[in-house]
């Protein structure tokens, strides 16, 4: 059985750090890609960084330079570490992967960033 389970997150100002993490167990961690994700109230969910499973990443330009996911193995986590976070970071975020041909996420975690 496929779980994901998200720490972290949490409320800071404006130009502060974060991390999520993700924790996976039930598949071959090193298999699969890893995705973050956001949503923020009255938004579409939004894409925020991606890794592959050779480790390739990427992310969308509203995070680029900021934010970075990493892989660790053997723990099967995925981090998002999160820096210079401004106030349109705040969102819930999800961790996602797919696994034999069935998308799993995360919890959420909640980000608030003040001004």
């Amino acid at each position: 059985q496929v779980r994901l389970v998200q720490s972290g997150g949490g409320s800071v100002q404006a130009g502060g750090s974060l991390t999520l993490s993700c924790a996976a167990s039930g598949l071959v961690f090193t298999m699969v890609n890893w995705t973050w994700y956001r949503q923020a109230p009255g938004k579409q969910r939004e894409l925020v960084a991606t890794i592959s499973s050779s480790g390739t990443t990427d992310y969308p330009d509203a995070v680029k330079g900021r934010f970075t996911i990493s892989r660790h193995y053997p723990q099967n986590r995925v981090t998002l570490q999160m820096n210079s976070l401004k106030v349109e970071d705040t969102a819930n975020y999800y961790c996602q992967t797919r696994w034999k041909q069935r998308d799993f996420w995360g919890q959420g975690t909640q980000v608030t960033v003040s001004s």
